[in-house]
């Protein structure tokens, strides 16, 4: 398992036990006794750590090496997975994957970004930052699901939509802006739920649905902490307050309006117990589709755009 700084105080009673595990595996002791008060306290240690969590600990919760990723909660929740590959104009974008799966009966197109589970593969995935050509293969996976009337659910993790000179030079912000317009005009389910991070416009490109949910412990905002805190600070220092006050976790995003939902995670992050997680996401998703189901097309797309027309508030002082 790996650790994250703040939670140095349950690495240290992991260590612990390993090492009463072994003596008593030495010595030939009988230890069952000593290791359940072990394993009560990381317990306890636990609830108590994760129940004061600071916005930012939650934006390292959900960068967490170990946390599930689109093609992780796929796997686990669905079986015959068809990736489709490529937007018909530049090439395949190995950050944005998406293709039909069964979904306990159910055909459903999935769409996400994929950041890499090692060094190489991020490096493929381009840290799941898409370029444009990998909103446009997700705009031709959701025509294709329309064109079938299977419903569509995205899986939001990303730190942002690429910002290289070539994504610009390819239409980056019309490619997003074009995702934007038509998700809006869908006339099947969409289901849009934020597993990780949910970063400016790199989110919003697959980001436009019914329902719009949340993991526990992910966020979504305009911009992450550490480039707010260099922009405004000249400096990664204050990412800390920036993170405060971008009000970016799950619990604000509920609380203004923004998100319809928030789900909650196996205690210490989705990474602890990916299984359960899955299994957790899996019935979120299928009583959502229930309920989606039950309202016809046009009505649907009427509430998505009445949903992000009335989002937003401002105060003036």
């Amino acid at each position: 398992m790996q650790f994250l700084d703040f939670e140095k105080p349950i690495e240290d009673l992991y260590d612990q036990l390993a090492k009463l595990k072994e003596n008593g595996a030495k010595s030939g002791v009988d230890v069952t006794a000593t290791v359940n008060e072990y394993e009560q306290k990381i317990a306890n240690t636990r609830l108590e750590l994760y129940e004061h969590l600071t916005s930012y600990q939650k934006v390292l919760l959900s960068r967490h090496p170990d946390r599930p990723y689109t093609l992780a909660y796929i796997e686990k929740m669905c079986t015959n997975f068809v990736e489709l590959h490529g937007d018909r104009n530049v090439k395949d974008d190995k950050a944005m994957v998406g293709g039909f799966a069964d979904l306990d009966g159910e055909t459903v197109m999935f769409i996400g970004q994929q950041k890499g589970v090692n060094t190489k593969m991020r490096q493929i995935r381009n840290f799941g930052m898409a370029n444009p050509e990998g909103y446009r293969k997700a705009l031709r996976l959701m025509k294709l699901a329309e064109k079938f009337n299977k419903p569509i659910v995205t899986l939001i993790d990303t730190p942002g939509a690429y910002p290289g000179l070539e994504a610009e030079e390819r239409g980056q912000g019309e490619a997003i802006a074009r995702n934007i317009f038509e998700m809006v005009k869908l006339r099947v389910p969409v289901i849009c739920i934020i597993i990780g991070e949910g970063a400016s416009g790199g989110a919003l490109g697959i980001g436009i649905g019914d329902r719009i949910l949340m993991l526990e412990n992910s966020w979504y905002t305009v911009i992450s902490p550490e480039n707010c805190s260099t922009i405004l600070w000249r400096s990664w220092n204050f990412k800390e307050k920036a993170a405060e006050e971008l009000k970016l976790t799950s619990d604000h995003m509920s609380r203004f309006g923004l998100v319809d939902g928030v789900i909650k995670e196996p205690l210490g992050g989705a990474h602890v117990n990916p299984d359960e997680m899955a299994d957790i996401l899996k019935q979120k998703i299928k009583d959502t589709l229930a309920e989606l189901r039950k309202i016809d097309a046009d009505t649907r797309i009427e509430q998505r755009i009445d949903k992000f027309s009335n989002m937003g508030f401002f105060e003036e002082r």
